[in-house]
């Protein structure tokens, strides 16, 4: 009998175990990357909260094991450069576990098995991969889907036109920019759902597992207590209840508002705190850099125009090299460029806000035209006036004060309300590094709802209202100078 006991007792023990299994934690939070769009997996619901499979399961493991997290959601592109920069320690966003990731990225076990398939437009004829013979084929960026799409493209002879985000993509299917997309079962699923007029032809292909992973070498609890706490979900059902609540039917919880958000009034009603949030964002983004340019391009612009050799040359550097960088470029080389050389260097990781990458890039940017500016305004005054004033023995310096930068100034102010116009548009660019500004927030809220033509005129309404208004005041403290 005690022997039977004794077994029964070995038996159960793993069993037993398993449900109160834990990890040690190195860290007092975690950060966790994640995407900013893609449902059912990550989206923001109605009451502009994320939510979806990955948000409840990050949330539900680190319950389980007593760890704390913060979660940034700065979209997919972003998140994998966040975690290999060091901005972020791990990322769940329904990523897909390749052979070619695995080089960079560890993983854990892995918690949704994927399927790509393909969607197409209701009137479509296609209805198979060989009907997409000389079409082109719509698919994200950096995604399995992308990875099946580029396999077998010789042996269909389709094009492949990739996207950076969902709904570009579904928007130029609708538009007929392109003929079929390729996404995950779930997310094509779920569009539909949210009123996207498609189909999908062709069941889905099995392209892999999904899993949260970390930068290679770094985190290893981290993975070890995601396996953990995910065991265990599964094991009390929790993991199957998260499933079912996303994927039930085919079915997602997206938006319990009766806002009817297919409105421009049902849209700013529902999200006018998100956007002014946005707005708030792009406003200190605009002013802060712009604030910052002036004094460096009226430095560089004085440096351009000084009888010394070697501070021409310098600023002529400064402005050829900002100036050749594209913003976009310059705003990824400061955010994670930087980071990683750091790292690779001392070993430790640095990393850089968002915002603050965004305000330098910016400030830089803006600078290079304003050096410009001021070099162009100082010329601009006649010679004479300089040669006239040294010949009377009065010094550069005082010459440049008096008598050259009051006129000049008075010619470079119409540029310098365009600059600021053009930093202000320049704003929009930045989102690229995964900072929630206004044209990101509003990506976001397309993304849920899938209203691209009306939230993309609420966008241009704002920009024309805020950069008209600045322009006024900008013209008229124009004139008071003047």
């Amino acid at each position: 009998m005690k022997k039977k006991i004794l077994a029964c007792l070995l038996i159960l023990f793993p069993i037993f175990s398993l449900g109160i299994a834990k990890a040690d934690t190195v860290k007092s939070k975690y950060i966790i990357a994640s995407d900013s769009s893609f449902a059912p997996f990550v989206f923001q619901n109605s009451s502009n909260e994320y939510t979806g499979i990955d948000m409840d399961l990050i949330k539900a493991i680190a319950k389980d094991q007593g760890f704390e997290i913060e979660i940034t959601n700065p979209g997919f592109d972003a998140a994998i450069s966040a975690v290999q920069a060091g901005q972020a320690d791990g990322i769940i966003a329904g990523m897909s576990v390749t052979d070619a990731r695995k080089a960079t990225f560890d993983f854990s076990d892995s918690y949704y098995t994927a399927n790509t398939i393909l969607g197409v437009k209701e009137s479509s004829t296609i209805a198979s991969y060989e009907d997409l013979k000389d079409k082109t084929v719509g698919v994200k960026n950096g995604t399995a889907s992308q990875t099946f799409l580029t396999e077998n493209q010789s042996k269909y002879g389709y094009k492949i036109k990739t996207f950076a985000d969902g709904a570009s993509m579904y928007d130029s299917l609708n538009t007929g920019a392109i003929d079929a997309v390729m996404d995950d079962e779930p997310v094509l699923k779920y569009s539909i759902s949210q009123g996207q007029k498609l189909k999908t032809p062709i069941a889905g292909t099995p392209i892999g597992e999904t899993a949260f992973a970390v930068k290679k070498g770094s985190n290893p609890e981290l993975i070890q207590m995601f396996n953990k706490g995910l065991a265990n979900l599964k094991a009390n059902g929790e993991f199957q209840k998260i499933l079912d609540k996303y994927l039930a039917s085919g079915e997602t919880t997206a938006s319990t508002s009766t806002v009817d958000e297919t409105t421009i009034w049902g849209l700013l009603q529902n999200n006018y705190k998100q956007l002014l949030s946005g707005l708030g964002i792009t406003l200190a983004l605009a002013l802060i850099s712009f604030a910052i340019a002036i004094v460096i391009g009226i430095i560089f612009g004085m440096f351009s125009v000084s009888p010394y050799k070697s501070l021409r040359v310098i600023s002529e550097i400064f402005v050829d090299v900002i100036r050749g960088i594209p913003l976009m470029i310059l705003a990824a080389f400061i955010f994670w460029g930087i980071p990683n050389f750091i790292e690779s260097i001392t070993g430790q990781q640095s990393p850089i806000n968002d915002f603050v990458a965004g305000t330098i890039a910016l400030s830089l940017n803006a600078a290079a035209y304003i050096a410009e500016i001021v070099r162009g305004g100082i010329q601009a005054v006649p010679v004479g006036q300089m040669e006239a004033s040294r010949s009377l023995g009065i010094s550069y310096g005082k010459t440049m004060r008096k008598i050259i930068l009051p006129q000049a100034t008075k010619l470079m102010l119409p540029n310098f309300v365009n600059q600021f116009v053009i930093a202000l548009k320049d704003t929009t660019i930045v989102s690229a590094i995964g900072l929630v500004e206004l044209f990101q927030t509003g990506k976001i809220i397309i993304a849920r709802n899938y209203q691209s033509f009306k939230m993309y005129a609420i966008l241009a309404i704002f920009y024309l209202v805020i950069i008209t208004l600045l322009t006024r005041l900008a013209k008229r403290l124009e004139k008071r100078i003047r």
